[in-house]
């Protein structure tokens, strides 16, 4: 039995999506058994923690946009949201990951899917110049949130549209704090459908402040 995201974000999921996203969960709890793709102890609970909070981020920015997820590993959110958008039948997805094992599941889950996505076995610092554009950026449990601006600089010097959409846990306020330090931007923070101690950050106009 699946927990339906809609039921969570408010999407309203066709059929022929629900049939996707189900082919993926069962796609990812077999590679799960061999391969770190998320915390061992979340894998039971893949609908609830995992996809529900992926489908979030889509809810939030929804349409045929250019993405770029980064450090997409277990394929949370990047992988869902290309499924999301085979749906609208538009947009992209670009995967950013580096780990070799965790890139050949992504490919598998695209080909398994029909997802509109594509993996760049990577590391972050280099996709700028393989991916020239984006309309927005995502990333779960991968780095504080400063780094992230500056693995998103690139696009967003290019793009005064781009935004980012951040999973942050309970001390995202922290973070904050210090990324004002060196960055300006603007932010949006959404409550996570998912952790009641969670939010998405949503950034835009980043510029970098002078040092």
């Amino acid at each position: 039995m699946t927990l339906l995201p809609r039921e969570f974000a408010g999407l309203n999921v066709s059929r022929e999506t629900e049939d996707r996203l189900n082919a993926f969960v069962a796609l990812f709890q077999k590679w799960a058994k061999t391969i770190n793709l998320v915390a061992p102890s979340t894998v039971a609970e893949v609908w609830s923690r995992h996809i529900v909070d992926s489908v979030q981020i889509y809810a939030l920015c929804p349409g045929p946009r250019i993405w770029v997820d980064l450090g997409s590993g277990g394929g949370f959110p990047g992988v869902v949201t290309g499924i999301l958008l085979a749906g609208a039948g538009d947009g992209w997805v670009h995967l950013v990951e580096s780990n070799n094992k965790k890139a050949a599941f992504l490919r598998t889950a695209i080909l398994e899917t029909g997802a509109r996505a594509s993996v760049h076995a990577i590391r972050i610092e280099e996709a700028p110049a393989i991916i020239p554009h984006c309309d927005a950026i995502s990333a779960r449990a991968l780095a504080d949130l400063d780094l992230l601006m500056e693995f998103g600089r690139p696009w967003a010097d290019g793009n005064p549209d781009l935004r980012f959409f951040l999973h942050k846990g309970r001390d995202y306020r922290r973070e904050v704090e210090k990324a004002h330090g060196r960055w300006g931007f603007d932010l949006v923070k959404h409550a996570s459908v998912v952790e009641p101690d969670s939010v998405v950050l949503e950034l835009s106009k980043l510029s970098r402040k002078h040092e």
